[in-house]
């Protein structure tokens, strides 16, 4: 018997059960019941030979009286849509064509949407295979095989406490950061984060000046909170605070490392921005995605550090840490904030899973979370000198620079090749060849954008980085070829 012949009886054993009958209905229980039995099989022509509930079985399922389940039995029998077999139960007959079938064109054909394959250069992927996955599925199990009695009650909108714990340790240790883990809000991701603050927080209808070029869907989470988003393009030296428009009441910067050109804001920089902030009480919200897989130097002091999270709210994610299928990331507010987000929460209710968070707060207090950032650091360190190195032969083509920080390099057109192709024509043509190589012009809104290639590297190891730095170098021989004709 095929799974598909099992699939389909096991439907039909759960369409009998599921039958609803009214007694106050025009027709009779015996009839509804015949109508009902009919529909089923004429839908499902595969059930053909499928054994019936006995009669005594089915009338209990349906609050009926098994006279009357017997008589439909008896009625479809005559009809030879039912086989009676002494002493074996009564079936569906084997031949059932007489029945009117529902044409095949009548059912709803729904494409299945299958997820996009991962492609060398994409950005933004941690390596999963680097994940301890054995420790991580203990520290689930351990939660969750005897949940302790906190776990069972209302959660806290604001997350698993001893998860806001952990962070609070890690901000300490890692970004220089000192707060209490009641500052500490989980959110599902970037999205919730931001309506918590430009909604719950600010009210929304706010003007927000924005980095540009930035991540195309920080804008349009913008938007939806109904926010006026203004970029303000991001140069050699990140965001000058003095180009901040005199409508804006907040601003979102990413200091650490800027998305898309990887590009750190200087500690002068950084002053003026809070500078800003203080004089016209302005809310910075620094999102810092990445900042732990630093590869030289000490690391720059947070924004939220330097201010102590007087004018500043911190976004921090596990997406690039762990894995974006988590579906885990928190906000640092300020104190005087707490009511009014925990307000919030309390209308809205938290979006956050609670499933994982024991777990992550048992990964990172055990040490083993930092062991497993230390390693990636490490490994994603060594991948980048290897992609630098194997795209040595077009250094002509692409400003190849060392980045002391991150898992994606940001590599702007050299003159030579800029006159030979847009950014947008290599990363098209790169797609085409099945390389997610991103152009950095489509991260920007204002005229004159600047040109480069984003390439990712963190998530593919060196056999495929070497691969991968061969097909798109053939890429950039081609269009100087045919941009020097």
């Amino acid at each position: 018997m095929s799974n598909i012949t099992i699939s389909s009886k096991a439907n039909f054993q759960r369409a009998l059960y599921g039958l609803s009958l009214e007694s106050d209905q025009k027709s009779s229980l015996q009839a509804q019941l015949i109508e009902a039995l009919r529909g089923i099989i004429s839908s499902s022509p595969t059930v053909a030979g499928a054994r019936l509930p006995a009669s005594r079985v089915l009338a209990q399922e349906l609050s009926i009286s098994r006279t009357t389940v017997q008589a439909a039995y008896d009625q479809l029998t005559s009809e030879g849509i039912f086989i009676a077999r002494q002493g074996s139960g009564t079936f569906v007959a084997n031949e059932i064509s007489h029945l009117a079938t529902r044409p095949l064109s009548a059912k709803r054909a729904v494409a299945r949407v299958e997820p996009q394959p991962i492609r060398s250069f994409q950005t933004g992927l941690p390596d999963h295979s680097l994940m301890p996955h054995k420790q991580w599925a203990g520290h689930l199990e351990r939660a969750w095989n005897d949940p302790e009695p906190r776990l069972l009650a209302t959660p806290d909108p604001l997350g698993w406490y001893p998860l806001r714990e952990a962070i609070a340790d890690h901000l300490d240790a890692w970004r220089g950061m000192i707060c209490d883990p009641e500052q500490i809000v989980i959110t599902s991701g970037a999205r919730e984060a931001f309506e918590l603050v430009f909604i719950g927080l600010l009210g929304g209808g706010r003007d927000v000046a924005v980095e540009d070029p930035c991540w195309p869907k920080m804008r349009s989470a913008l938007s939806d909170t109904g926010s006026t988003a203004h970029p303000i393009r991001v140069g050699p030296e990140g965001l000058d605070a003095h180009s901040i428009p005199a409508c804006a009441t907040a601003i979102v910067v990413s200091p650490s490392r800027h998305y898309p050109t990887g590009t750190s804001l200087p500690l002068s920089r950084r002053a003026a921005l809070l500078d800003w902030a203080r004089k016209e009480n302005g809310l910075v919200l620094e999102d810092d995605y990445d900042s732990e897989f630093r590869y030289r130097g000490q690391p720059l002091p947070s924004l939220s550090g330097l201010d102590g999270l007087r004018h500043t709210v911190y976004l921090g994610s596990f997406s690039k840490l762990i894995s974006p299928s988590l579906r885990i990331g928190y906000l640092v507010v300020p104190l005087e904030s707490l009511a009014v987000v925990r307000s919030y929460l309390h209308r809205v209710s938290a979006r956050a899973s609670l499933v994982p968070q024991p777990a992550l707060a048992s990964f990172m207090h055990s040490g083993e979370f930092a062991i497993h950032l230390r390693r990636m650091r490490r490994i994603y360190g060594a991948r980048q000198k290897h992609l630098l190195a194997e795209l040595a032969p077009v250094s002509d083509l692409l400003d190849l620079q060392a980045d002391p920080s991150g898992m994606h390099l940001c590599t702007p057109l050299t003159a030579k090749l800029s006159q030979a192709a847009s950014d947008i024509e290599i990363s098209t043509a790169a797609k085409s060849g099945k390389l997610q190589v991103e152009a950095l012009s489509s991260f920007s809104v204002l005229p004159d954008p600047p040109e480069g290639l984003l390439l990712g590297y963190a998530a593919f190891n060196e056999a495929a980085l070497s691969h991968a730095a061969s097909g798109l170098m053939d890429i950039l021989w081609s269009f100087s070829r045919n941009g020097m004709q």
